[in-house]
């Protein structure tokens, strides 16, 4: 664990910056200690990485909760639309010291406004904003949960969870039996219900999502014990199939 003045320093973003992320429910700690000093682990590192590459494509913060928040995070398509971003404005950079080095060696008299262009920066990231703004399911996930309150979040999240703690229990069944088909259409339904209208296809790749690694596969497989991301994935394709 970390407490708020060492991941201040390893990362560089003030304490007073961490506070508020903690307060708007962006990054929140994983306990308190005693005395009320916030702490933190690998896994707030891994959020806070997020949110700063988000921050990097100029998101507001509000939006940022709500994506990385939301059931369907692509983490793997949010980073090769921040790796493109910085690799343009690596390139912003580099011209700008060339500019600069030209200037120096031949004089003022040197002319060259193309290095100033960040044109092509701000189209991406405008499209980038709108990929993750403008799809049907975030838009009605952002009308599902702009009243939720953070005991609304407790509670949904939990339960969600508790769906694949019910997946752990069926992990010796075939995936393709009728009870576990069931689940997966409840866990569809829950989705629909709570985030956004859920379809198979979109269900589909969710359940790839959960398979794919990373921290929501280990929350699942820590809910249902390991390999519950696997089996609730496999039979996920199954219902999309037959669907």
């Amino acid at each position: 664990m970390m407490t708020v003045n060492e991941v201040s320093k390893i990362t560089g973003v003030s304490i007073r910056t961490l506070q508020y992320y903690d307060t708007i429910g962006l990054l929140k700690p994983v306990e308190y200690t005693a005395s009320g000093y916030r702490l933190y682990d690998d896994t707030s590192l891994e959020r806070l990485q997020q949110i700063l590459l988000f921050r990097e494509l100029e998101f507001p913060l509000k939006e940022i909760k709500g994506i990385i928040d939301a059931p369907n995070f692509d983490r793997n398509r949010a980073l090769e639309q921040q790796i493109e971003l910085l690799t343009m404005k690596k390139e912003h950079l580099e011209n700008l010291i060339n500019l600069a080095r030209g200037i120096k060696g031949i004089g003022t008299k040197y002319m060259d406004f193309k290095a100033f262009d960040t044109r092509k920066i701000d189209e991406y990231s405008k499209r980038a904003k709108e990929l993750w703004r403008q799809t049907p399911e975030y838009k009605e996930y952002e009308e599902k949960t702009k009243n939720w309150t953070e005991d609304d979040e407790v509670t949904v999240v939990n339960e969600f969870m508790e769906i694949f703690v019910e997946f752990g229990q069926m992990k010796e069944m075939n995936p393709s039996d009728k009870q576990v088909q069931a689940q997966v259409k409840k866990l569809q339904d829950y989705i629909t219900e709570h985030f956004y209208t859920c379809s198979a296809k979109i269900l589909q790749g969710l359940g790839r999502m959960y398979a794919g690694g990373g921290e929501l596969t280990e929350n699942i497989d820590a809910a249902g014990g390991t390999g519950t991301s696997e089996f609730a994935s496999k039979a996920i394709d199954i219902f999309a199939m037959n669907s």
